[in-house]
C-alpha cells in the first residue's frame, strides 16, 4: 500500500512556480525544485508524472489562475474601457521599475524561452495572449460605443497591436527599466486611439 503524501501538491505547485519565474524553465534544475519544495525528487515524479517538464506545464496553470488575474485587474471587468487598458499599462510600468517587477511575467518569459521548442509552453503562452486580446477587444469596444476613441479604431486590430505593445514593453524593461522610455512607448500606443 503506497504511503500517503506529507506535501500538499498546491504548496508545492506555489513554490515551483516561484522557481521557474525567477530563475526559468533551462536554469531550474530538479535539485533546485527540491530545495524550493522541499520534496524528494521520488516524491515530486510521483505527484507530477513528467517529472520538471510536467511541473513546468501545471505552474504555468496556476499562475494563469492565481498572478494573472491579479495583473489584468479592473481590464477584465463587464464595464472596462480605456481608463482600464491605461491601468493595465501603468500597471506594466509600475511593476518594471521595481526589482522585484524586473523579474517579468512568467508568460512572457515563457514565450521567449520555450515557446518556439515546447508545444505546451507555447499552448499555454497562446492562451495567455488570447485572453488579453479579448479583455482588450471588449475594453475597446466599450469605449468606441462611449466615443472615447476615434470613430476609425477597429476594436479587434487595435487590441492586437496593444497586446503586441504590452509584450514588448516587458521585453524592453528586463533589459533597459528607464521610466521616460517606458512611459514614452505606452503613450504612443495610446496616441493611436484619441
Amino acid at each position: 500500500m503506497p504511503r500517503p503524501r506529507e506535501f500538499e501538491p498546491e504548496a508545492v505547485l506555489n513554490q515551483a512556480m516561484l522557481r521557474f519565474w525567477e530563475r526559468g524553465y533551462r536554469a531550474t534544475s530538479i535539485e533546485d525544485l527540491v530545495k524550493a519544495t522541499g520534496v524528494k525528487p521520488g516524491s515530486l515524479y510521483g505527484a507530477f508524472p513528467g517529472g520538471k517538464h510536467t511541473l513546468f506545464l501545471k505552474s504555468l496553470e496556476r499562475y494563469s489562475k492565481l498572478v494573472v488575474p491579479e495583473k489584468l485587474g479592473a481590464l477584465e471587468a463587464p464595464d472596462a474601457s480605456v481608463a482600464e487598458i491605461r491601468g493595465y499599462f501603468d500597471g506594466l510600468v509600475q511593476d518594471l521599475l521595481s526589482p522585484e517587477g524586473r523579474q517579468g511575467c512568467l508568460l512572457v518569459n515563457t514565450a521567449i524561452e520555450r515557446a518556439a521548442e515546447d508545444d505546451g509552453a507555447a499552448a499555454a503562452v497562446r492562451g495567455h495572449l488570447a485572453r488579453l486580446e479579448r479583455c482588450m477587444t471588449h475594453a475597446l469596444e466599450n469605449a468606441a460605443r462611449r466615443g472615447q476613441v476615434r470613430a476609425s479604431v477597429d476594436p479587434a486590430g487595435s487590441a492586437k497591436l496593444l497586446v503586441a505593445t504590452c509584450q514588448g514593453l516587458m521585453v524592453v524593461g528586463k533589459a533597459n527599466p528607464d521610466g521616460t522610455l517606458l512611459r514614452s512607448i505606452v503613450d504612443n500606443a495610446f496616441a493611436a486611439l484619441v
